[in-house]
């Protein structure tokens, strides 16, 4: 089985509850990746619900990238 997941997250921000789009790498399901908005790398970490990251004094949370898990081989 394989397991793919979306180029793109949604990040919240914890202050004013907005919301923006951003591109994902190096994800690890359960563990972390990195969110990439304007140039900007923020490593988000997982708590035990969710992702959480900070970056210039402002907190984002996140339920992460949609992960698609694809049967492969002999049917």
């Amino acid at each position: 089985m394989r397991t793919i997941n979306d180029a793109t997250v949604m990040l919240t921000n914890t202050r004013n509850e907005q919301s923006v789009e951003a591109e994902c790498d190096n994800f690890r399901e359960g563990e972390r990746f990195d969110a990439y908005i304007a140039t900007n790398k923020i490593p988000m970490r997982w708590n035990g619900k969710v992702y959480v990251g900070n970056m210039h004094g402002m907190e984002f949370t996140s339920a992460g990238p949609t992960v698609h898990y694809v049967k492969e081989g002999r049917r």
